[in-house]
């Protein structure tokens, strides 16, 4: 970031001394009958000008533009702060619902040994029908255990972006005052217009 800055300002000032020079040919090949000051003696006068307003510029500036630049860090900073903590705080409930994905998996392996215990007992029972219904039964347990399989994970899902959300938007309501917000909402809004 500094070095950005520094290259911008040494190309505004390579900019200015080209343009006294520019300026000091153009008036030096102007005209030759009148007498002029030497080139030398000019080009000192404009170039100790030239220094005298930038350094004045300089030392008048440098403290707000450095506070200016000192506060933006510090603002960058605290939002990528904050959203580390939103990141973190999305990373634990992303675990939370991975364990209790496993957990509804375990469920779902009780859930279809029962259902094969079941229907061998069924096949046992009743040895004519046996296969017709062993079929049957595996069939329909499959498609229950998708079925539950798919609503449990859609409603794990469905309650892990919501407390997430609700844990990002807390804590970024608490972190943030009602300035920062307002401040936060013109740089935006600023920067949109600006690339517009």
């Amino acid at each position: 970031m500094k070095k950005k800055y520094i290259i911008e300002i040494s190309s505004l000032l390579s900019l200015c001394i080209l343009n006294l020079v520019f300026v000091s040919i153009v008036f030096a090949s102007a005209g030759g009958e009148e007498a002029h000051p030497s080139l030398v003696k000019e080009y000192a006068f404009k170039i100790i000008n030239f220094v005298v307003i930038f350094g004045l510029i300089y030392y008048f500036a440098r403290k707000p533009v450095k506070n200016m630049l000192k506060q933006r860090t510090e603002m960058i900073e605290k939002t990528l702060k904050e959203a580390q903590e939103a990141k973190e705080l999305a990373q634990k409930a992303l675990q939370e619902v991975q364990t209790r994905i496993q957990s509804k998996d375990k469920e779902i392996d009780e859930i279809m040994s029962t259902s094969r215990h079941a229907g061998e007992q069924e096949r046992e029972r009743i040895i004519e029908e046996g296969n017709r219904l062993k079929e049957r039964i595996f069939e329909q347990a499959k498609v229950n255990i998708q079925y539950e399989v798919k609503s449990a994970k859609e409603a794990i899902k469905a309650e892990a972006v919501e407390i997430a959300m609700e844990l990002a938007e807390k804590k970024i309501k608490e972190k943030m005052t009602k300035e920062e917000q307002e401040k936060l909402l013109q740089d935006s809004l600023m920067k949109i217009g600006g690339k517009g």
